[in-house]
C-alpha cells in the first residue's frame, strides 16, 4: 500500500483521511515535490472508451436500478 504525506514539525502527516494502525511498520521515501504524479484519469486513459455496446446516457442513469431497489 502506498500513501502520500508531508512532514510537518518533524512528523509525517498523511494526505486525506489515510490512517495506519498504531505500531504499523512503515518505509518512508522522500520524493521530489515537482514529481509529476499522474491523475486517476491519466492512469486509466488507456482503457477509457474501450467498452462498447453501453447506453449513451450510462453516466446519468447508472444508479437507476439502485434507486428502484431502494424504493421497494
Amino acid at each position: 500500500m502506498t500513501m502520500r504525506g508531508t512532514v510537518r514539525n518533524g512528523v509525517v502527516v498523511l494526505d486525506g483521511d489515510a490512517t495506519l494502525a498504531e505500531g504499523t511498520v512503515v518505509r518512508v521515501e522522500s520524493v521530489d515535490a515537482s514529481e509529476n504524479i499522474p491523475t486517476l484519469y491519466e492512469q486509466l486513459q488507456p482503457i477509457v472508451g474501450s467498452v462498447s455496446g453501453l447506453p449513451s446516457d450510462l453516466a446519468e442513469q447508472h444508479t437507476r436500478p439502485l434507486r428502484y431497489l431502494q424504493s421497494k
